[in-house]
């Protein structure tokens, strides 16, 4: 098979299943895994030929079972995988059960660092093959009522950037996508001050074409991509703002008062 493929986790539903729409659409061989196969049949319908299945992200057997066979139907090429699979908690950090705090760990860290390890052999037998992890504007400071999610961006960002750097040698690129707030199941109900303070902007087709343009990107290396004004202006701002001015940002955007 000569044209190129990539694997979406959480692709059922948001911006997992925009992405794979998308990509299909530009001619790509599309892997879309979720745990809810029900989403997942409705998608497989859309998108026509490509391989759907059902992947706990936190089982890393179920990884590289997902992954072996998705390489062989393939065509023998892994240029994308796209760790976009992730969960979150909102409202005040003690009200949230322990449980829930470890389940979004578990989820948006360690369901990544899961999938870039068993990837990796597959990605080294593609040329310009890259990962994309799902990050969010969260990752640029510490985000009251979403404390545990925004502590799990940091995580998606230090092993992006880690890994960019290690990954050089296998010829490897390694970027995350920073959205804030997305118009998807995800932010329905969320208990957070930030979402009423900057509202809700951002469409899942939106994060899915800067996924592409980071799919696409062959330039210098660019690892951190922003979705939308709002999140590239938190971004820049937080790199020459000193540390107390990012607090007070922060605090009057998103504490409760």
């Amino acid at each position: 098979m000569k044209r190129p493929s990539i694997f979406i986790t959480g692709a059922a539903a948001g911006i997992g299943r925009a992405a794979a729409l998308h990509f299909s659409r530009q001619g790509w061989f599309v892997g879309a895994f979720d745990v809810d196969e029900v989403g997942l049949a409705g998608l497989k319908a859309e998108l026509g030929e490509c391989v759907t299945g059902k992947l706990d992200v936190c089982d890393y057997a179920a990884w590289v079972t997902a992954l072996e066979s998705f390489f062989v139907a393939a065509g023998g090429r892994l240029d994308v995988l796209l760790n976009n699979a992730g969960i979150l908690a909102s409202g005040p950090y003690e009200n949230t059960p322990i449980e829930r705090h470890h389940l979004i760990v578990d989820i948006n860290i360690k369901g990544v660092m899961n999938g870039c390890h068993a990837a990796l052999p597959w990605l080294q037998r593609t040329p310009r093959s890259r990962v994309i992890n799902m990050a969010s504007a969260s990752a640029i400071y510490g985000q009251p009522s979403l404390a545990t999610y925004s502590a799990t961006k940091f995580a998606v960002r230090g092993l992006t950037e880690a890994l960019d750097l290690e990954w050089q040698q296998f010829g490897i690129r390694v970027m995350s996508v920073w959205p804030l707030f997305v118009q998807t199941a995800m932010v329905d109900g969320m208990d957070a001050k930030s979402i009423s303070a900057l509202g809700v902007k951002l469409t899942a087709q939106d994060v899915a074409n800067v996924i592409w343009q980071a799919a696409m990107h062959d330039g210098r290396p660019k690892v951190h991509w922003p979705v939308g004004l709002q999140s590239k202006l938190f971004q820049q701002t937080s790199k020459y703002s000193p540390e107390w001015l990012n607090r007070f940002i922060n605090f009057h955007i998103a504490a409760r008062h």
